[in-house]
């Protein structure tokens, strides 16, 4: 069965409506959103060479599509009901069918439809961190963040190195005003992957949390890539901690922790425009 690179792991948050602007929409989905995992095979790809004759490529691109292979396509084409309705085709049997049902399922905000299915996924294969991931992320969208840690650190239990669910239960935790956990998950997510806040992967859906936590999220978060070395981008984030007004200029030059930045013109600059 064909599967979605994990690279583009279904951020889940396309379930709530964006609330920053245009301007701000790269670094707030990068920093607010979930992913939604959509668990690739773990096992090295075999060579041409090794495949039999029926999965050689020449052969199988005569092959007709089966029906999980006509419903990952679907749903990387965001074409989510036709993608549900090719995985309903496909064998009952597979945790991984249910799972990608579940995610298109989330992706129409069907929240009830896509429990069910992961539990069903669940079910068939209880130790996947992916689908307790995308359980959290449901709960997460229905701002139910008690439930959502619950799932993620389960997740996190099976697959302790995961970036995807270190950054959701971060979310999670900055999203309950949590904020120092919050920001050591966001490091420690970092850690494991430097990319893993690059611009929009996948599917998503926005952060659900008010102005007021948007800015304390995008303040502990300028603290994370401080302590990354990333301060170009550090200072994106203090640029939309105090938008959101969640911090001022004199407390920011207060705060020792970013005594780095303090010679860096973009740094002076944001200071000054804020001043004026």
């Amino acid at each position: 069965m064909s599967r979605i690179d994990e690279r583009r792991l279904l951020p889940a948050t396309a379930v709530l409506a964006v609330l920053v602007t245009a301007s701000q929409l790269f670094l707030a989905q990068s920093a607010g959103a979930s992913s939604v995992s959509t668990a690739p095979s773990q096992q090295p790809a075999a060579s041409p060479a090794s495949l039999p004759e029926a999965q050689h490529p020449a052969a199988a691109a005569n092959a007709p599509e089966t029906p999980e292979e006509t419903g990952d396509r679907l749903l990387a084409e965001k074409k989510f009901q036709a993608a549900i309705d090719a995985y309903k085709k496909a064998p009952h049997d597979s945790p991984t069918v249910w799972n990608m049902m579940g995610i298109a399922y989330q992706q129409m905000f069907s929240n009830d439809e896509a429990i069910r299915c992961y539990f069903a996924s669940l079910k068939l294969n209880p130790e996947s961190a992916s689908v307790l991931n995308n359980l959290g992320t449901v709960y997460a969208s229905l701002q139910d963040y008690r439930g959502a840690e619950r799932y993620y650190r389960k997740a996190l239990k099976l697959d302790p190195k995961s970036a995807p669910i270190l950054k959701n239960l971060g979310t999670d935790l900055l999203s309950r005003r949590k904020f120092r956990q919050g920001g050591e998950f966001y490091a420690a997510a970092l850690a494991v992957d430097p990319h893993i806040f690059d611009g929009p992967a996948g599917l998503q859906i926005s952060d659900p949390t008010s102005a007021s936590n948007r800015g304390a999220m995008n303040y502990y978060m300028a603290k994370t890539c401080v302590h990354a070395g990333l301060n170009e981008r550090a200072i994106e984030y203090l640029r939309m901690a105090l938008n959101n007004g969640f911090t001022t200029p004199r407390k920011i030059l207060a705060d020792s922790e970013f005594a780095s930045l303090h010679n860096m013109p973009a740094f002076e600059q944001l200071l000054v425009l804020q001043r004026n």
